[in-house]
């Protein structure tokens, strides 16, 4: 039977969704008309995110994945993306499978939701990062971080958490997230940034396609 309550994502792309579907409580586009092949900005605000703190953080295992060692450090497994922040932080994203609570017990008083206080966005495909250069000052492409890393500064000005999940010479993926309130403002500035380069806004599932590849 179908929730009578409906979460919404702050995210509005123009264009017209071709198919959706509603899932725990959210209305997730799957497919936009004209996407074309890339690159894409996909929102991805209906994905569980989680933020964990606690003096021994190495000790918690969101969904089953461990945090890692070092403060930039993420680890990207059974489509779960565990971020170390600092000594005591991490984040913990959900981007794949069924939402569910990621621990269990006494541990859980550790875990507060960030799903519907921010947005989620990823920037997918070719030129990911000549348009991602003109949102942030961050260094993308340091060669000495290893895929997947975190990064947390400005985006547009704007305090966020940027994670680079893939890169080569051709294409790349990033994932990104702010507060709530800056929504409109981060993605009509994306998509200009973009329009260069011919980023549109894509469904759920170009990301899901992109995950599954690298996943193996």
């Amino acid at each position: 039977m179908r929730s009578s309550f409906q979460r919404r994502s702050p995210v509005l792309f123009p264009g017209r969704p071709v198919r959706t579907e509603f899932r725990d409580d959210w209305s997730v586009v799957l497919e936009y008309e004209g996407e074309g092949d890339g690159p894409y900005l996909i929102d991805l605000s209906h994905r569980s995110r989680w933020d964990v703190q606690d003096r021994e953080i190495t000790k918690y295992a969101p969904w089953g994945v461990a945090v890692p060692e070092k403060p930039g450090e993420s680890l990207l497994e059974k489509g779960v993306l565990i971020s170390r922040m600092n000594q005591s932080q991490a984040s913990a994203w959900q981007l794949a499978g069924q939402m569910r609570d990621p621990a269990e017990g006494s541990a859980f008083s550790a875990f507060t939701e960030t799903t519907e206080s921010s947005f989620f966005l990823a920037l997918l495909g070719k030129q990911t990062f000549s348009t991602a250069e003109k949102l942030t000052s961050l260094d993308l492409l340091d060669p000495e971080k290893k895929v997947p890393f975190l990064l947390q500064g400005p985006i547009l000005r704007i305090p966020g958490q940027l994670v680079v999940l893939g890169r080569n010479e051709v294409d790349g993926a990033i994932l990104l997230t702010c507060s709530r309130g800056y929504a409109h403002d981060i993605v009509q500035g994306i998509l200009e940034a973009g329009e260069e380069f011919g980023l549109r806004p894509a469904g759920e599932e170009a990301f899901s396609r992109w995950l599954e590849s690298v996943s193996g």
